[in-house]
């Protein structure tokens, strides 16, 4: 997964600048997912979405740094469970990696990782199992991918299938990256020079602002440098005789955020429950499974991942509400529609319950250094509340509903009102077409709010009794 990776920024999307060889290489030779979508505009939730199968909101995940709840069931547990070694690599941001977390990547499953709270950049600092951050030199994806080589390695010498996530710190600014790999975009189109962007600067860790081309220029390098660590764990599969029967799947968290905004044909940005801020680039490469390629645009979202490698894995799904299918239909080209639809909501973390903390505040505290201050702190804390009673404000917040064909947005722009698409005539969302269509409005709100309903459900803990 990468971080903050706009479904534009890649090549086989129609990037006109940007050169992703080994991203266009997969979608080539794998299942393209043309429509897929993170299950929230913004990480941490989409990170949890990934883990459990479910909406984030269902546990408290509202935004980035608010952490998972340890009564989660994650995809990691239930491969453990199967027998799979399971890893994870990189970026983690649900909660402090540290070892007394209830809610680290060991709490949700894994057997082993080297993590970081948040996002990273060059020269990480990592934990390996929840020890003290140590740094580690080098381009951060491919000290990342080199850890999850050397995890498979050791998985198939004990002869043990193996899950491995691996969590990219890019391309999510401070920016930075390899001379050769900033050196192939020095040259980007003269007219950015004329715009800026607010960025955090490498040297003091607080907002600068610098042309747009230099920042892109980093961003750029930053992507290239992910894509050839793609290339070298796909490389080291195929020497190793693992390729053939690995499922290798590949996404963003989120869209690109605004201030490196570029080219893109969707409308808005991270942060944002339209298109610019939840569809993200995704292919899957199975070679024994998926043995010619092929695009799809079915809708698929994030929370599909747990639910598909149930299925692959012949584990049983957890026994509470998801919000996610398995895809395995779709992976053997059996499913031509998504049979329900797919719901986004940024819900207002303000309402933060009756204010109690779900778990110790000293637990939620991050240990790993990054570069980015943010409450003059070069690390990240987490916070997640409980919440007993249901309110009708809480029902706000930026959402929307997709299904086979329309989507219905809801104070997409912070007004009142609701916007309709036809998003197989209109990707770009520029039509509004509530007016002229109420009753499809009526049918997706009622839709939209039955499932808000059941979300604030769980909220309160009733799927843990």
């Amino acid at each position: 997964m990468g971080d903050d990776h706009g479904w534009h920024e890649t090549g086989y999307n129609g990037h006109p600048e940007l050169a992703t060889p080994v991203l266009d290489e997969m979608a080539e030779s794998g299942l393209r997912l043309d429509r897929f979508y993170s299950a929230a505009p913004v990480c941490s939730p989409t990170r949890g979405s990934v883990m459990t199968g479910r909406h984030p909101n269902r546990y408290g995940t509202f935004s980035a740094n608010w952490s998972v709840r340890p009564e989660e069931v994650g995809i990691a547990q239930i491969l453990k469970r199967a027998g799979y070694a399971c890893g994870h690599f990189g970026k983690w941001h649900l909660g402090p990696v540290k070892a007394e977390s209830p809610t680290n990547p060991g709490a949700l499953g894994f057997d082993e990782w080297l993590s970081h709270d948040n996002f990273f950049e060059m020269n990480p600092f990592l934990s390996r199992n929840g020890g003290p951050p140590e740094k580690h030199e080098g381009e951060s994806s491919r000290i990342v991918v080199d850890a999850a080589t050397e995890f498979i390695d050791r998985a198939k010498e004990a002869g043990k299938p193996f899950f491995v996530v691996i969590w990219f710190g890019s391309p999510h600014e401070p920016y930075s990256g390899l001379e050769p790999d900033l050196a192939a975009y020095a040259d980007l189109p003269p007219s950015l020079r004329g715009e800026s962007s607010r960025i955090t600067s490498m040297e003091t860790g607080l907002p600068t602002e610098v042309p747009l081309d230099q920042a892109l220029q980093a961003r750029f390098a930053e992507i290239t440098a992910m894509d050839r660590a793609i290339g070298a764990l796909r490389d080291h599969l195929r020497e190793g005789g693992l390729r053939q029967n690995t499922l290798h799947w590949y996404c963003s968290d989120n869209g690109a955020p605004a201030a490196t905004r570029f080219s893109s044909p969707l409308r808005a940005d991270k942060g944002s429950v339209f298109e610019g801020g939840v569809r993200v680039p995704s292919m899957i490469e199975w070679p024994e499974r998926i043995a010619e390629s092929r695009d799809s645009r079915v809708h698929a979202v994030t929370s599909d991942i747990l639910p598909t490698l149930c299925e692959i894995a012949g584990q049983p799904l957890p026994d509470r509400p998801l919000d996610g299918i398995s895809l395995l239909p779709l992976i053997d080209g059996e499913m031509q529609e998504r049979p329900e639809p797919i719901c986004f909501w940024r819900f207002d973390g303000s309402r933060a319950g009756d204010g109690e903390p779900y778990i110790d505040p000293m637990l939620q505290e991050g240990t790993t250094p990054l570069v980015k201050m943010m409450d003059g702190r070069l690390t990240r804390n987490f916070r997640n509340f409980r919440y007993s009673v249901i309110a009708e404000g809480d029902f706000a917040g930026s959402r929307a509903i997709l299904d086979s064909q329309y989507k219905l947005v809801v104070d997409g722009s912070g007004e009142s009102g609701s916007e309709l698409f036809d998003m197989r005539k209109d990707p770009a969302e520029s039509e509004n077409l509530a007016p002229t269509h109420p009753q499809e409005v009526e049918r997706l709100a009622g839709q939209l709010r039955s499932w808000q309903q059941s979300v604030l459900q769980s909220l309160t803990g009733a799927d843990y009794s």
